[in-house]
């Protein structure tokens, strides 16, 4: 960080702590490139980091009142931004450790046969609908499709390839089959409309 940038992030969060609002607007529009910077270092995911860094500047307006205006700002606020971030991946790696993912039975593409054991076991028998599908899903959750069950990657090639964790990956695997399934269902009901007739 300049020196100039810290003497006037300082100088405006002391003017914002007298009431100054347009000292404070300023000082906020000017951080958000460095929070970022900082967030962006441990969050990968972009619309994460922004979540994390609007977490960020709510933990900065809360506690304006706790700057001292006598110490330079930047530490400051990389304290606050650092504890935010750090709360931030606790929960997440928190909730996907909690989380149980259930594919009873394996999920195949083509070969209908292969599902042939469970009625309610979707089977991509027509590519066409599943690369509409597949197009629909976000782009985290469409990756994880790619490279698990398309390029048949195992877990840790499929994390080592992408960058993303691996409980990261078994989550968006987990919720890419879930909107497939949703997705897929009113093919699968008309095909069996078309059986039973």
């Amino acid at each position: 960080m300049r020196q100039d940038d810290e003497q006037l992030w300082s100088q405006w969060m002391a003017q914002a702590q007298d009431g100054d609002g347009e000292a404070y607007r300023r000082l906020l529009v000017a951080i958000v490139p460095r929070l970022r910077a900082i967030v962006c270092k441990r969050v990968s995911d972009p619309d994460r980091a922004e979540d994390v860094v609007q977490e960020v500047l709510l933990s900065i307006h809360k506690n304006r009142h706790t700057y001292d205006p006598n110490l330079p700002f930047g530490p400051w606020m990389g304290t606050i931004a650092q504890r935010r971030t750090m709360d931030w991946l606790r929960k997440h790696y928190r909730r996907a450790d909690q989380e149980v993912l259930v594919d009873e039975y394996p999920e195949t593409f083509l070969a209908h046969e292969a599902n042939a054991a469970e009625q309610d076991v979707l089977a991509f028998d027509d590519l066409d609908q599943l690369r509409q599908a597949l197009d629909r899903l976000p782009s985290g959750q469409r990756q994880a499709v790619e490279l698990l069950k398309l390029k048949e990657m195992s877990l840790k090639e499929a994390s080592e390839a992408s960058g993303i964790s691996i409980a990261a990956l078994k989550v968006a695997m987990h919720r890419a089959l879930k909107s497939l399934r949703a997705d897929m269902a009113p093919t699968a009901q008309a095909h069996e409309g078309e059986v039973e007739q």
